[in-house]
């Protein structure tokens, strides 16, 4: 636990962003965590997730949540793009991504050693409209 809460407190003071991820129904229950690591100089930041709480796999909520925090980057913290990865295994992240309309935006071959096994990650973007 003290690992995680000095893990939240490193954003203070940040450029980057930490969110909780709730229930909309029952905001008190906690389902997971979104970050977003802010490159000032060049307009980007790199996302990640993670829904912790297993009974709420695969019932839109990860998407809900990667959609809204994508938006607020491109629309409201003004980033020119939105950037994210996985390894190719991580088929909820490559399902959250796609469903998004995330592009894809590079790979790198045999990156990871997941239980032992090569795996490649493949990166993906959002890139906010030129107007």
């Amino acid at each position: 636990m003290e690992s995680c809460r000095q893990y939240w407190r490193s954003f203070a003071g940040s450029p980057n962003f930490f969110w909780a991820i709730t229930l909309r129904e029952n905001p008190q229950d906690h389902i997971g965590n979104m970050n977003a690591y802010i490159d000032q100089a060049n307009k980007t930041a790199d996302v990640g997730i993670l829904i912790g709480e297993k009974s709420v796999w695969k019932q839109g909520y990860g998407l809900e949540a990667w959609c809204a925090v994508c938006g607020f980057l491109l629309e409201v913290a003004e980033m020119r793009k939105v950037t994210a990865g996985t390894i190719t295994s991580n088929a909820g992240m490559r399902s959250i991504m796609d469903k998004a309309g995330m592009v894809p935006d590079g790979r790198r071959v045999r990156h990871y050693l997941v239980n032992g096994a090569e795996e490649d990650v493949i990166h993906f973007a959002f890139f906010a409209t030129k107007s």
